[in-house]
């Protein structure tokens, strides 16, 4: 036998071992040396950044801001508002502190995943408007670390500017509302009392009747939608949308408790008229069952309420399988207005951004309503907005309550 080659191949033999044998060792180096360590601290550990502290302001008329504190110096805003419930809301985000306080805030899905799905009742409107705040803080703060919108981070703009509409709920108001630039307002069902199971023509026709005044005094080039806030009635809203269809609004917003989304969807079935829903619907798997079942063909996800921007983002993209617009519903502050643009700015199929103010006295720079009837993209770090410190103070602090309504006839209770 020739020694040399067997020689020769022990060696090669015992060299691509040690090779292995080195490789396999470092794989198994940072294993081992993470098997101490908790998941949380396996981020990555350059430029660190933590919050250090989350604040709520209550605010004139009625909403939440809340500011979420990093010690890298900058700050986050968020809106995690539900109506009427103010200190419900201040309560869920003092119970996120543990959590959130020394968290990196970059990450944002995980924290989102965290909030969410830690909690043993998932989802419902107290959970996903304190999250839905936190969210958009997040977004916030991340922008301005890396000096970007936060368009910029959930794929660039897809438009330049974002249509808004405005309200109003006489034919004087609409006047206004078209000399101010709208191209679009919303609008209430006329009434003089809280809608009965049953209405009379009497009923009908002078909601109708009004709305139609709205159309005249608008013209053919205003869109005007209606939002009938699930206050009417099924068995009134039918046979009122038929009424109301001649005047052709842009669209018909929960015609019914979204709730019951099978009804939703059976009322969009008898008429040709958009119906639209969302504000009252949480999550990406509340508007699963409003596409899969067609009972909208426009969704309003509140991004104070339905998870924030990360959600709105996912549902947004769930609604473009349907080809059903998105149209973020908003009447809230400036920061949820902000985080609507973003929204809207970064999604192909948004249709039109709900405002009730476009933040004069509450943020430096407020958006200025442009003669086309829109609003132009924030093109500065984050949300692109700060609070003006100054303007604010004297709107700290409200006491606001839903609105109680009752049947003028037996006082019972009705929808407001």
């Amino acid at each position: 036998m020739d020694t040399s080659f067997k020689q020769s191949s022990q060696t090669r033999r015992s060299l691509i071992q040690n090779v292995l044998g080195a490789i396999g060792a470092g794989f198994m180096l940072p294993i081992a040396s993470y098997a101490g360590e908790k998941p949380r601290d396996l981020i990555l550990k350059k430029n660190e950044v933590r919050i250090t502290k989350l604040e709520t302001f209550l605010v004139k008329p009625r909403w939440i801001f809340l500011k979420i504190h990093t010690d890298a110096g900058v700050h986050g805003l968020g809106e995690p508002l539900l109506e009427g419930r103010a200190l419900t809301i201040q309560t869920a985000i003092k119970e996120l502190e543990p959590y959130l306080i020394g968290k990196d805030p970059r990450q944002i899905i995980h924290h989102w995943q965290a909030i969410y799905r830690h909690a043993f009742y998932r989802g419902g409107p107290i959970l996903t408007s304190a999250l839905s705040g936190v969210d958009q803080a997040l977004w916030d703060i991340k922008g301005k670390l890396l000096g970007v919108p936060v368009y910029e981070l959930l794929g660039g703009p897809t438009r330049d500017r974002v249509r808004v509409y405005g309200r109003a709920a006489t034919p004087e108001d609409i006047k206004k509302r078209k000399a101010e630039g709208f191209t679009a307002i919303k609008t209430a069902p006329a009434h003089k009392n809280p809608a009965n199971f049953v209405e009379n023509p009497k009923f009908i026709a002078f909601a109708a009747d009004s709305f139609g005044a709205l159309r005249e005094a608008g013209g053919k080039d205003m869109d005007i939608a209606i939002d009938f806030h699930g206050s009417i009635p099924p068995q009134t809203s039918k046979v009122l949308i038929k009424e109301i269809e001649q005047y052709q609004p842009m669209f018909i917003e929960e015609p019914c408790q979204a709730q019951y989304v099978d009804l939703l969807a059976d009322i969009a079935r008898g008429t040709h008229i958009p119906i639209a829903a969302g504000e009252r619907i949480f999550t990406k798997w509340g508007f699963r069952e409003l596409l899969e079942k067609k009972a909208v063909s426009i969704v309003q996800p509140d991004l104070c309420h339905a998870g924030g921007i990360t959600e709105g983002r996912i549902i947004a993209g769930m609604a473009e399988a349907y080809y059903v617009p998105v149209a973020p519903h908003n009447p809230m502050g400036p920061i949820s207005l902000a985080s609507g643009l973003h929204l809207a700015a970064s999604v192909p199929n948004f249709l039109i951004q709900e405002q009730v103010s476009f933040g004069e006295g509450y943020i430096k720079n407020p958006f200025v309503l442009q003669k086309d009837g829109t609003v132009l993209i924030p093109d500065k770090p984050g949300l692109g907005i700060e609070i003006d410190e100054y303007q604010i103070k004297d709107k700290i602090g409200h006491d606001w309550k839903n609105p109680e309504s009752y049947n003028a006839l037996d006082g019972s209770v009705v929808d407001w």
